[in-house]
């Protein structure tokens, strides 16, 4: 069961540790959505580990330099990128720039499962 939350550039799912985003069409994210989505996990995560999934169901941009606030958010577990479009030749690009587990996926499904089993394996390591 996810809860919705929208912001003016995307969509935000949550459930218990995972967040699921869906950005809007024709964005670019930068600096500042990645602040307004950094401060909405944290409001909603606190020290929790939780994962963070990008469902790319729509065509936008990703200025790399939000990554390296995204790797300092110390409760990020994981980051998937879902998507079966030129979108998953660019997160290829796009983990360089992440020091965190990341991994793409072609179905949301997919996805959903790998962030449980790293949720899973964090609990186990504490």
């Amino acid at each position: 069961m996810y809860t919705k939350t929208k912001l003016s550039f995307c969509t935000l799912l949550v459930s218990d540790n995972v967040i699921i985003s869906e950005i809007n069409e024709g964005v670019h994210m930068n600096k500042k959505h990645a602040t307004q989505i950094i401060k909405f996990v944290l409001d909603v995560f606190g020290d929790r580990p939780h994962v963070y999934i990008s469902n790319r169901i729509h065509s936008y941009s990703v200025d790399t330099i939000v990554y390296s606030d995204v790797s300092k958010v110390k409760s990020l577990v994981g980051f998937a990128v879902v998507s079966n479009t030129l979108a998953a030749r660019n997160a290829e690009i796009e983990r360089l720039f992440l020091n965190k587990p990341f991994e793409i996926f072609s179905k949301l499904e997919e996805a959903t499962t790998w962030a449980n089993q790293i949720l899973k394996n964090q609990i186990k390591l504490k």
